[in-house]
């Protein structure tokens, strides 16, 4: 499982270490020059994962599902790759906290981790299920692209966290005579 799972974990590590110091106003604030909030782009991460998850989960089940050969999905994390987020993993305005992401976040890794256990190499390696952009894909790849795909968003979260505390030092800054 730690072959699988191994980049994913570091990933995630730098994900919490970045979210850690943020007071929850900070965690919520939009960048200045637009984009998602630190929160908005952690809980993206979650909302994917879970859609992975839940959509392995339904593949398993399917005996029509097709087998493949492995996909280049680790171009996905370059920031050159052009992505787009599918409406269902969009985040919400709704104000959290960071232990309330954190909790997202605890749960969708545990979810995704249940279906890997869930299944056999075989059945990972025999099975499929549809990408946007690389059609289908072995479903032992997608607990990969999860980590991919948050490799991603990390570069994109440090900027927001870098812009927000900028933001924030820059106001407080304006108000001292």
């Amino acid at each position: 499982m730690l072959v699988v799972f191994g980049e994913n974990i570091k990933v995630r590590k730098r994900i919490l270490q970045l979210i850690e110091g943020l007071t929850d106003e900070e965690f919520n604030g939009k960048p200045s020059n637009g984009g998602w909030s630190p929160k908005q782009i952690v809980e993206h991460l979650a909302l994917m994962e879970c859609q992975v998850a839940t959509n392995i989960a339904k593949e398993l089940k399917n005996p029509d599902s097709l087998r493949v050969f492995k996909k280049p999905i680790s171009v996905c994390s370059s920031p050159l790759w052009k992505a787009y987020s599918l409406e269902y993993t969009d985040p919400t305005d709704i104000h959290l906290s960071i232990s309330d992401i954190k909790e997202r976040l605890h749960q969708s890794r545990n979810f995704l981790l249940d279906i890997y256990d869930s299944a056999t190499e075989v059945e990972l390696r025999g099975k499929s299920l549809k990408h946007p952009v690389f059609g289908n894909v072995p479903l032992i790849q997608w607990f990969h692209f999860v980590g991919f795909h948050e490799k991603r968003h990390l570069r994109q979260l440090k900027r927001a966290v870098e812009q927000v505390k900028t933001t924030k030092l820059s106001l407080t800054q304006s108000y001292k005579y």
